[in-house]
């Protein structure tokens, strides 16, 4: 499964991609997609399942299908 994970800060997704890089899920760090809000603008783009642990720097994991995307965890807080 395509997904994006949104975060509060920079280092939030630079951790977690070495945390997908750990897991073996290919992953990359990418501007955020006009259609998602991000309060850092930066979002990580990964091949794999929601994680166990969610940092809290993380604000959203979205999973990409076709044209749109489908809420799969979101910050009580965002």
């Amino acid at each position: 499964m395509i997904c994006i994970a949104t975060f509060y800060s920079h280092f939030g997704a630079i951790r977690f991609k070495q945390s997908c890089d750990g897991w073996g899920w290919p992953a990359q760090l990418m501007p955020v997609p006009r259609d998602l809000s991000s309060s850092c603008g930066t979002c990580v783009r990964y091949e794999g399942e929601l994680p166990d642990r969610l940092p809290e720097e993380m604000e959203q994991i979205v999973a990409a299908e076709g044209a749109g995307y489908r809420s799969l965890y979101r910050a009580e807080n965002s």
